[in-house]
């Protein structure tokens, strides 16, 4: 069976390959959209119109209201009710209700945690890919196994992510989730 982050990664590379980005530059064909000014914080942007267009707007949505306020009843909008999910440190999950529990948990020791920005957006057929920065402050109990748990150490953290995700009649069916737990982990202080 073919190694799923390979695949997404190798799907990112085709589509930054392909020239899809507003500006550039096809003597064979006109751009798939005007070049639009990028927002903040924002350094590219190579999506395709139509339906990855629509998800795109989808994946905006689910980062910076429905993940950052916490909105969970509202995860169905952009993923399958039997979503399969590959977090960071390689486990997988299967399940909307399941996600939501790991989700929460996210937010247990930094309930301000926050996907504000989207620096870098591609979408393309019935893929997308994003890049983000996730924010927060660990100032609760971090819950251990066996009922322990770490102090909190009011560090905020600044941890940038990156998500692919596999589309199928308007929502996820796979999403693949990256970011660097171990530096995670130092930026809450915690060694």
């Amino acid at each position: 069976m073919a190694n799923p982050r390979r695949i997404a990664v190798t799907l990112a590379a085709l589509v930054l390959a392909a020239g899809l980005t507003t500006g550039a530059k096809r003597p064979d064909k006109k751009p798939a959209e005007p070049a639009a000014a990028h927002k903040s914080g924002e350094f590219g942007r190579a999506v395709a119109p139509g339906t990855p267009a629509q998800n795109i707007a989808k994946f905006d949505t689910l980062d910076f209201d429905v993940f950052s306020n916490q909105r969970w009843d509202r995860l169905s909008e952009s993923h399958a009710d039997d979503i399969i999910v590959s977090w960071p440190d390689g486990h997988d999950t299967r399940g909307i209700g399941r996600h939501i529990a790991d989700l929460k948990n996210l937010f247990i020791h930094a309930p301000d945690t926050k996907i504000k920005l989207h620096p870098i957006r591609i979408a393309n057929g019935d893929w997308t890919a994003v890049t983000g920065v996730m924010t927060g402050t660990f100032t609760r109990p971090m819950p251990l196994p066996g009922g322990k748990s770490i102090p909190p150490t009011g560090k905020s953290f600044s941890l940038p992510m990156a998500t692919f995700g596999h589309w199928k009649n308007g929502k996820m069916d796979h999403e693949w989730l990256y970011w660097d737990n171990a530096a995670y982990m130092s930026q809450l202080g915690i060694k």
